[in-house]
């Protein structure tokens, strides 16, 4: 089986699309926030209630939550499309810059940046990481969790685009 023949079996597989956000506050004089779009998050736990985020290995994201253990979700809605594809890029400008025109607050319990309209928002501290393959299996506790907001349906991504439900 080849890479691609893998990948275009599980781009059959619909996933929900999620912002993950921390803050580092060793990046410049007065830190910086991060941001990553992703498709790979899960519920792991109702009690203790544990999520799970795949993040690529050696990605600013994986290098930031090895040292920065606490974080944020935002489940985005469908008109967030354009936040989701911002994420995505490689090789992207300075973060800062991504999330400057973003209605965001600052999460009480994780310091992270919570993206408004968002669907649920969820802050976080790591409780597990585990390396698989070429990525890292991040396993958060779920400190605070919302739901800010009950418009429009969720963005999914299916067959390497985004999509909406229904």
């Amino acid at each position: 089986m080849s890479d691609d023949e893998f990948r275009a079996t599980l781009s059959r597989l619909a996933g929900g699309v999620v912002l993950v956000t921390a803050f580092d506050p060793e990046d410049g004089p007065s830190g910086e926030d991060v941001g990553m779009t992703a498709t790979a998050f899960m519920s792991v736990s109702l009690d203790p209630p544990l999520v799970m985020v795949s993040v690529r290995n050696e990605s600013r994201m994986d290098e930031l939550l090895e040292r920065q253990p606490l974080w944020a979700v935002s489940v985005l809605s469908e008109s967030q499309r354009h936040i989701a594809g911002r994420f995505a890029m490689k090789g992207r400008i300075s973060d800062r810059l991504l999330f400057e025109d973003i209605v965001h607050e600052r999460g009480k319990a994780a310091g992270a940046l919570l993206v408004g309209g968002a669907l649920a928002v969820l802050e976080c501290r790591t409780e597990q990481r585990v390396r698989a393959g070429d990525h890292t299996l991040v396993i958060g506790r779920v400190l605070t969790a919302s739901t800010p907001s009950a418009e429009g349906g969720p963005l999914l991504y299916f067959r390497s685009r985004y999509r909406r439900l229904g």
